[in-house]
């Protein structure tokens, strides 16, 4: 019998893997973010949903889809969860009724400001420097851009 682990590639601990680190940190984020998106009444996929809106209401949902890197089959039932609380609504396209239109109500527009305190708490937690945050986040967006560009090149997405 040979031994051929010499002769194979060695596979990388989950320390060295960037893609576990990014993975990892999302989870992080989930965790810190929980508690004070309970008390708005949030998960996080939804807080991602709502702050995407506060940006640029009355979207299709295939812009929120793309906005935040979500297939309509993921995105909906956020939607209609958000819908049931009454932070937001959907209705059909007056010029195209294909569409999905995207609103959000006054009492979505309402929880604007008791998120962005918590936005303050949230970036405490991370404890960097804004302008190194500010680099990473930049860093981390130009990242994710490559790969994209990558998995499309690839026939991937």
């Amino acid at each position: 019998m040979s031994d051929n682990s010499q002769s194979q590639p060695a596979v990388p601990g989950l320390e060295d893997l960037l893609c576990f680190a990014i993975h990892s940190t999302g989870f992080a984020f989930s965790r810190i973010y929980r508690q004070p998106l309970k008390r708005l009444g949030l998960t996080y996929p939804q807080y991602l949903v709502m702050v995407a809106l506060w940006g640029e209401n009355d979207v299709t949902v295939g812009h929120l889809c793309a906005r935040l890197s979500l297939d309509t089959s993921t995105l909906t039932p956020l939607l209609k969860r958000l819908e049931a609380s009454g932070f937001l609504t959907r209705r059909r396209s007056d010029t195209d009724e294909r569409r999905v239109m995207v609103s959000l109500t006054e009492k979505g527009h309402a929880l604007k400001p008791q998120a962005a305190d918590m936005t303050r708490c949230i970036g405490e937690s991370i404890g960097m420097p804004a302008a190194e945050l500010a680099r990473l986040n930049r860093e981390i967006r130009s990242l994710r851009t490559n790969l994209e560009h990558a998995a499309t090149a690839a026939g991937a997405m």
